[in-house]
This record gives C-alpha cells, structure tokens and sequence, in this order.
C-alpha cells in the first residue's frame, strides 16, 4: 500500500551506504543532525554536515552514506507525495539535477521534523494523519529560510491538474479529461505528473478519493454507498475494496473506530 508519508531516525557509523540507481517514485527530504553525510550525483559529491537539509525528487538516483571522514551520521528522513499547494514549496536551490539543499540553523525547524517522526511513529489512531498534517508545516518553515521562495519550477499545468482532479472527485475521470482541461496530450500530463509528484494522476485521484471518503465517515451520517458515490464509485462493493486497501479496514469498521474515538463518546463514558 503506498503511503503519503514515512519517516525514519537513523544513527549510522562509517560504511553505511544506500544505492538506488533509479530512484524512487516519491520526494525524499534528509536533514543531518549530526555528523556527516554523501550524497553522490553526477558530477561529483554534496557533503552534508549538521543543518543541513537535501530533497530529492522522485526518480533521482540515490547514493548517500556516511562521508568517508566522518566516524557517524545522524539523520532524519521523510518519503512523501506531495499534495497540489506542496509543490510551490518544494523548489529548493539546486546542487544536481533531481537534488537540492537548504542549510537551516533555526532549531524550531529541526524540532518540527523530529515532532513529524514522533508523531508518524506514535500509537495515535491515524498518526500518519497527524504526522501528514504537521509535515506540511515543516515544508512551511523550510520555505521560509529559501532564497526560492515564490519562485516555481514546476509545471503548472501539473498544478491545474491535481486541482482539476480534486473539483470532480465525484465524476469519472480519465486521463484525456484532465489532460484537455490544462491544454496537454494524455502522454505529456501523464509524464509530467508522475516526474513531478511521484505518481501516476489515476493513483493520485484514487488517493484523494480515499482521503475525501474518510472525512465523510468520521463526520457525515451518510451511508457507504451514498459515500462511495461521493467519490465517484459506481459500486460500492468496489469501493469498500479499495478503501481496505489503503486504510486496512472496512468503511464501516473505519467509522466504527472513528465514532469511539470521538470527543461526544468519550464525554458520555
């Protein structure tokens, strides 16, 4: 199942190494702590050394490691997919194609991200939520200290898209919809979306929808096929299955949690 957030703490000594030639499907945001890191490209090395932070886009090769001077590197680290308004804070200084860098000496932005990972990590019913939500404004807190604030170096037909995409959640959507809507061929939307946000349009609709549906059970009283038609599914049958897919339960054991959970139940208690 992917994920919209994961987050690591890691301490590692001389010899660690991590290799993905082709890189990943999904953005990656490395802060060093303490020590230092390598993170090898194309036309040489970047050595990260404590404050300093490195994003990678999605499909950008991966070689980082501990720098071969350094006895240890202490880091944290966060794969995400970014939601449509992220994009405009993700255009950092860039040392290599695919691989940028900030350097951020204002402890509360390093303390943001350790809350983003105890939060991720903690036995809170929907932490990922949470930890989803306050990675947002770590994403706002490195903006403030970018020298490309404002600046956009993505597509913002990209932008139109994802919007697009979240206007009609309730309609059938295809690939040529959309790409008409912001003026591309299928091929060029479908190129530039998945460069640009790590995944396909078709897996980022069904994302939102999964999204939308679970406010609608935490805060509506409408019946699951009336939510999965919300959503743009035909079938309810249907969307129960993907719903379980991404959340690893039911509509209605979702909604069962989400009412125990709430403020009014647990006041009568």
């Amino acid at each position: 199942m992917a994920r919209d957030l994961l987050t690591g703490h890691y301490d590692e000594r001389s010899g660690y190494r991590t290799v993905r030639r082709e890189g990943v499907a999904d953005w990656l945001l490395i802060a060093t702590v303490a020590g230092r890191g390598r993170f090898g490209h194309a036309s040489g090395d970047l050595i990260s050394e404590a404050c300093d932070w490195v994003l990678l886009r999605p499909g950008t090769a991966h070689d980082y490691g501990v720098a071969a001077t350094a006895k240890r590197w202490e880091l944290l680290w966060a794969h995400f997919r970014p939601r449509a308004h992220w994009l405009q804070l993700l255009n950092w200084p860039a040392v290599a194609p695919g691989l940028g860098k900030l350097t951020i000496r204002d402890a509360s932005t390093m303390a943001c991200f350790r809350e983003v990972h105890q939060l991720f990590s903690s036995e809170l019913r929907r932490s990922e939520d949470f930890a989803v939500n306050a990675f947002e404004t770590l994403l706002l807190h490195c903006d403030r200290q970018n020298s490309l604030a404002g600046a956009s170096s993505y597509d913002e037909r990209v932008g139109r898209a994802m919007d697009y995409l979240e206007r009609n959640l309730a309609q059938k959507i295809s690939l040529i919809d959309v790409a008409q809507a912001v003026g591309l061929s299928g091929s060029r939307l479908a190129h530039l979306f998945r460069e640009q946000t790590g995944q396909t349009p078709q897996r980022y609709l069904e994302e939102l929808r999964m999204r939308r549906a679970t406010e609608l059970l935490r805060r509506t009283g409408f019946s699951v096929k009336q939510i999965a038609a919300a959503v743009g599914f035909d079938s309810q049958f249907y969307f129960s299955q993907r719903f379980k897919a991404k959340t690893s339960q039911s509509p209605s054991s979702f909604r069962a949690h989400a009412t125990e959970d709430s403020p009014r139940r647990k006041a009568g208690r």
